[in-house]
């Protein structure tokens, strides 16, 4: 069994009576002629360290090799644990949880690189919270992972996934819209209401550049991993209201690959462009490098 756009996959889920996750983890066993058991241990191991991710910045001191980022999830924490947070005990945890990663990549830790190491917070962040504050299984949180690895397959067979060729809509709106997809299956729905999710999640981010500060995976790429998550809550919410997403996946990934294309390679994670050039970002930059030399 395959599948290369979003129509055939979702034909055969509506056919079989299956879900995304199902039809994924079937390609895998089939198509790719995988042995069952350890492909679903990998998938095991790869949520282990998720988790683990997530938790490491909470338990240790964190700098990253830049000296941009480092303790940003602790105080987003400590702010969740006084009660003084403003985005609700999900979306907080997510966000949290989400910039945690991008520390513990930084400082050259142990993440999964899903899709890209510059978007690895978006689905810890969002799927360690849900089952956090949901109360679902491990193996209910592996079984989605195969939803989410359904729509990046989906991607990255007709789009991109890269930074360097579609910018951070390629990146972290990749991540978003798989993350929106595992959460909308989780949550009982249909994989035409997870395949609409994960359009509404690419749409929100659509035009998106890649702009890293000193061209390291730090700023302003940890604040887009929060709203990639956030994102993904929202529009996993959205489309479990009964919204629909008005173009279906395949669409909007085509679009997505359209505008990547059109960004200027200044925003195409050269730090030629952006965030990157401003004039305070380079200082910071410099005096990172400064600190490092006499240290």
């Amino acid at each position: 069994m395959n599948f290369i756009n979003g129509a055939q996959l979702l034909d055969y889920c509506e056919k079989e009576n299956k879900k995304i996750s199902e039809a994924m983890f079937e390609r895998e066993v089939t198509h790719l002629e995988a042995d069952p058991e350890r492909t679903m241990e990998k998938m095991r191991k790869a949520y282990s360290i998720m988790k683990a991710s997530v938790k490491k910045p909470m338990e240790e001191d964190i700098v990253s090799m830049g000296g941009m980022i480092g303790g940003e999830s602790k105080k987003l924490h400590t702010l969740r644990n006084e009660g003084k947070n403003l985005c609700g005990s999900v979306v907080s945890k997510a966000i949290a949880y989400a910039m945690g990663v991008l520390e513990v990549n930084a400082s050259m830790g142990l993440i999964v690189a899903a899709p890209t190491a510059g978007s690895s917070g978006v689905i810890p962040g969002v799927l360690c919270t849900i089952q956090e504050e949901y109360g679902f299984s491990d193996d209910e949180i592996v079984q989605a992972l195969f939803n989410a690895g359904g729509i990046g397959y989906l991607i990255t067979r007709n789009a991109t996934t890269a930074g360097a060729e579609g910018g951070c809509q390629a990146e972290v709106g990749s991540a978003s819209a798989m993350a929106a997809s595992a959460v909308v299956e989780l949550f009982g729905g249909t994989p035409r209401q997870c395949m609409d999710a994960a359009s509404l999640a690419i749409v929100n981010i659509l035009g998106l550049v890649c702009d890293p500060i000193g061209g390291l995976v730090e700023n302003p790429c940890q604040n887009r991993n929060a709203m990639g998550a956030s994102n993904a809550l929202v529009a996993a919410e959205l489309v479990l209201a009964g919204i629909k997403s008005i173009t279906p996946i395949d669409e909007t990934i085509e679009v997505m690959y359209a505008v990547g294309r059109s960004i200027p390679s200044e925003l195409r994670e050269t730090s030629m462009g952006g965030l990157a050039i401003a004039k305070s970002a380079c200082e910071t930059c410099r005096a990172c490098a400064e600190k490092r030399r006499k240290n």
